[in-house]
């Protein structure tokens, strides 16, 4: 039930040290208005229904199907929202969860902790966040991911996210890292828009010279300029999740595991660990941290998901699911299927997570999730 991509033995050591024991999951929410452009995302069929997916999410996450919910699920184009199989895994197996709001529109309906950040503007203006932001959320996320692997020296802590947008972001951390990603990443979408994405990024990136970062530390890349640091990179064209994973990663994997759960974004996220424990002498243990998405994203035809993971200089080991909604009797569940959404809400990590803690299979996660759809 776990197909292994990229650097297979260090995966292989990673599921064996870490089967049968008990994860924590972690899930940030962050909003970026790179989300609100129109066909940008398919994670809510229009901008103004993409403006409560990351609330709704969290709603059904933490109530499941029993309360009526302030803010429904998004209607999508097709599918049905990933956080459907997320639920269905940390309910059936009684996982601790963690929601952490970064920087939403507006507030939760359901108990997070607030971190105190921002939402980001579109990020092709090169001025998503405020850098005095960026550090406080930096600082957030090594203490959280400082407790959650305190918590759970034994396991290991599965990080998940809700941005809408953000494998666009993504594409920019990445290539603004020096990492040639450009038609690569993923999206909800059933055939990736890569010409649209490339386009919203290089636009901020070529922004980015309008900041007053230090002229004479800029490096560029191509025709694309390059912010001197990571912090002043995700300042300009990131979104306020991606810096708070990346410390609760640096973080905790000092203490225990860490399954980065997602495709794209985790990517990006675990690139920009690198880069932040590099430039600010942050000790860490990448070799505690492993990427795991779903074959969704990880087999997307419309992208190149091993290929990126294979770019990034310490290569992390790419886990997916083999979870299959071919045999479904839903069909927003066999929309995956036709690459319709994908991953999200840390979806493919609780999925690895079933399998390596209870040993479920195909049959039992197939059952667990559909139970979620009944009426």
């Amino acid at each position: 039930m776990i197909q292994i991509y990229t650097q297979i033995t260090q995966g292989e050591k990673w599921i064996a040290k870490y089967r049968g024991t008990s994860p924590v999951f972690a899930c940030v929410l962050g909003f970026t208005d790179t989300g609100l452009i129109p066909g940008i995302s398919a994670a809510g069929l229009t901008p103004e229904d993409r403006k409560y997916t990351a609330i709704a999410d969290a709603d059904f996450l933490y109530y499941g199907t029993g309360t009526k919910p302030q803010y429904p699920l998004p209607p999508l184009t097709a599918g049905a929202s990933p956080v459907v199989i997320t639920r269905a895994i940390v309910e059936s197996l009684n996982i601790p969860v963690y929601l952490f709001n970064a920087g939403l529109p507006q507030p939760p309906t359901v108990p997070v902790i607030d971190l105190g950040g921002f939402p980001a503007k579109c990020l092709s203006q090169g001025r998503a966040m405020e850098l005095a932001t960026v550090q406080h959320l930096l600082e957030q996320g090594l203490l959280w991911g400082e407790r959650l692997g305190n918590k759970n020296q034994d396991g290991y802590v599965i990080l998940g996210e809700c941005v809408v947008g953000g494998t666009t972001t993504a594409l920019a951390i990445l290539t603004g890292l020096g990492i040639n990603a450009a038609g690569k990443v993923n999206s909800s979408h059933p055939v990736c828009n890569h010409e649209q994405k490339w386009a919203v990024v290089k636009e901020g990136l070529e922004k980015m010279r309008g900041r007053d970062w230090d002229q004479e530390t800029q490096r560029n890349f191509g025709s694309v300029p390059v912010s001197p640091s990571p912090l002043e990179l995700v300042a300009s064209v990131g979104d306020p999740m991606q810096v708070v994973v990346a410390g609760m990663a640096i973080s905790a994997s000092r203490h225990c595991g860490v399954l980065l759960a997602g495709g794209t974004q985790m990517l990006a996220v675990y690139a920009l660990s690198c880069a932040i424990a590099q430039t600010y002498s942050l000790f860490w243990c990448p070799q505690q941290v492993v990427v795991g998405t779903t074959r969704w994203v990880a087999e997307d035809p419309t992208g190149s998901t091993v290929e990126l993971a294979q770019l990034i200089a310490e290569t992390p080991p790419l886990l997916a699911t083999s979870l299959s909604f071919a045999d479904s009797g839903y069909p927003q569940l066999k929309a995956y299927e036709q690459g319709f959404v994908k991953e999200g809400m840390g979806a493919g990590g609780a999925c690895i997570a079933a399998h390596l803690s209870h040993n479920w299979e195909q049959e039992q996660l197939l059952k667990a999730i559909e139970a979620q759809l009944v009426e």
